[in-house]
């Protein structure tokens, strides 16, 4: 599944590829905006992407479908 996230004052959004699930995902977001402690998630490569909470403008979290690739009958 696909995140970004925008960060205040950036330019350039954060994005990143997850294994973990929707809920989880937006699970660890709204505790650590409530705790004001950092966002901290793991992508699929086995990296650490640590988001200070109060610095987060905004998160879409992808959907979880796999998109078909090819031609072949469906």
């Amino acid at each position: 599944m696909d995140i970004e996230f925008g960060i205040r004052n950036v330019a350039r959004a954060v994005t990143f590829s997850t294994d973990e699930s929707a809920d989880s995902v937006n699970a660890t977001i709204a505790q650590a905006v409530a705790d004001g402690k950092p966002i901290e998630l793991t992508d699929d490569k086995g990296r650490r992407i640590i988001v200070p909470a109060d610095a987060l403008g905004y998160a879409i979290v992808g959907s979880e479908t796999k998109h078909a690739v090819g031609f072949g009958a469906l």
